[in-house]
């Protein structure tokens, strides 16, 4: 039965539903059930029954998908385990030891940052809190110190080589693929897309020129000459969020975290994927590139978060900070913190599969290849995917929403398919750094103690800049083919936009010397 135009009422449904919602959740099962309805003749009682007999528990129960739900579970729990033995805090600590001026306090906040790219919940949450003292020491803003926070969490969660982003991201992925009948190893598409993944380098770059160019300008530059000249880190009538959600990871009474507490399990992690690729891939018998473009992405990176998990684990033990006992709770704990994401995996994998019976990827390349220049489509992918995220306040179920659709797109107008994945991460960040209803913008205020209203109106400018820039950088790439050459100007821009506003917009910040 052919649909047509009305093929697009799925995600269409799903992506209005988010916007009134708020809530990708109910937006997603919304296009799951329509779609399903529409398939078994527009009956909606059947269209339910089916919603689930022939979407969702499939999606839930095949093996590959599995798999993915597996390994994020397992991502959750060597999270757990690096909150409660308290590496990051170690860190922190020695940092902090180093710092002398304003500059250097935010300096080392992003080098955190940087360095904490695996999980955007605990970076957010745990650069934030144990940083602060150390730039209100400083005497830097908690609208700065939040800036640096929320600008560096998730765009290192898709620039770095694994984290909780890269394995849910690697679900939609490779969903897709086999849809599509590709046997390309999601991994590696991930590895290839991060070149063009713009908004995110250009986000990261920007905090650099902020920080030790010290170009601020907008609200952040009052921000930042208030907290200089008076020693306020916030003003005075502002609400700065209770940031309860620390207490998990706060230390037991007379302990000293020990940098090696994360180091350890995050080098165990990193250094297995690599072996564990050439080994699934069927290295030595197969070369070294094939070996690595047959990989078995999934199993690897299960196998590397497990083992991880367990030295984490053990650690802890051995350290005394907890019993075996109370080690499974914490597993269960972690297994459990990964629940939204499990949902959102299934439902996304769910109305994958309704649009693929609907054809709705194949009526919008045909729409698209009568109307649009192929130039443009990363461009159209970047912004659909900004105005989702900024309204619905969420990357992960824009990914869901958007990839879908791209990577068909991008398999019929002969665009590189690592260029519309990534014109959709960054879409989907710079959406999720603009929006106050970001989980990670609030989790950021959160763990930075900062007013989030002002958090939200310091970054926006911030924020539009490098997405700006990233247009620039999208265009680009659409002429010349070149990654490089796109990252080029965009950072040209980006430069040259930051000069204009903090000459423009920008106020002389006091000298970095500070005496404490």
């Amino acid at each position: 039965m052919e649909f047509g135009i009305l093929s697009l009422l799925p995600p269409v449904i799903a992506i209005v539903l988010a916007l009134i919602t708020r809530n990708v959740l109910p937006a997603l099962f919304a296009g799951v059930w329509l779609g399903a309805t529409m398939i078994n003749g527009w009956n909606p009682f059947l269209g339910l029954y089916k919603t689930f007999s022939d979407f969702i528990i499939p999606s839930a129960g095949d093996p590959w998908n599995a798999t993915v739900l597996i390994y994020c579970g397992l991502f959750g729990i060597l999270i757990a385990f690096l909150q409660k033995t308290g590496g990051a805090h170690a860190i922190a600590t020695a940092i902090s030891n180093k710092v002398k001026t304003p500059r250097a306090a935010q300096g080392s906040t992003m080098l955190f940052g940087l360095i904490i790219f695996f999980e955007d919940y605990f970076n957010a949450l745990t650069v934030g809190s144990v940083m602060r003292s150390v730039t209100d020491k400083m005497r830097v803003s908690r609208e700065k110190l939040a800036y640096i926070v929320d600008s560096t969490s998730a765009p290192m969660c898709l620039l770095g080589p694994v984290s909780t982003w890269v394995v849910f991201v690697m679900g939609l992925i490779g969903a897709q693929y086999t849809e599509m009948g590709i046997s390309e190893s999601e991994y590696m598409t991930y590895i290839f897309s991060i070149p063009f993944n713009f908004y995110s380098i250009l986000a990261i770059i920007l905090v650099g020129v902020i920080v030790f160019l010290k170009w601020d300008f907008g609200p952040m530059a009052q921000a930042e000459y208030r907290a200089r000249t008076t020693g306020k880190v916030f003003r005075d009538d502002s609400a700065p969020p209770s940031d309860d959600q620390m207490d998990d990871i706060e230390m037991p009474e007379g302990y000293t975290p020990k940098i090696r507490n994360m180091v350890v399990p995050i080098v165990v992690l990193v250094a297995m994927i690599p072996p564990l690729f050439l080994w699934t891939g069927g290295y030595p018998e197969k070369g070294l590139v094939t070996a690595f473009g047959e990989a078995d992405g999934a199993t690897s990176i299960t196998i590397a978060a497990f083992t991880a998990g367990i030295v984490a684990m053990l650690m802890g033990m051995q350290q005394k900070l907890y019993s075996f006992k109370e080690s499974m709770d914490i597993i269960v704990s972690g297994f459990r913190s990964m629940m939204l994401v499990y949902i959102i995996l299934i439902l996304a994998w769910s109305i994958g599969s309704v649009t693929t019976k609907l054809g709705t990827a194949e009526y919008i390349v045909h729409f698209t290849e009568q109307t649009t220049s192929p130039i443009l489509i990363p461009v159209l992918l970047f912004a659909i995917g900004a105005v989702v995220a900024f309204t619905t306040g969420t990357s992960y179920g824009t990914f869901a929403i958007m990839i879908p659709i791209a990577m068909p797109l991008a398999a019929s107008m002969d665009i590189s398919m690592y260029l519309a994945i990534a014109a959709v991460f960054s879409g989907g960040i710079f959406g999720d750094h603009c929006s106050p209803i970001s989980d990670t913008t609030i989790l950021s205020s959160a763990g930075s103690g900062s007013d989030h209203i002002d958090h939200v109106n310091t970054q926006i400018p911030y924020a539009i800049t490098a997405g700006v820039s990233g247009i620039i950088s999208f265009l680009t790439v659409g002429i010349t083919g070149s990654p490089v050459v796109a990252l080029i100007v965009g950072a040209a821009v980006l430069l040259m936009l930051a000069f204009i506003l903090n000459k423009t917009w920008g106020k002389q910040i006091p000298n970095d010397k500070i005496t404490v």
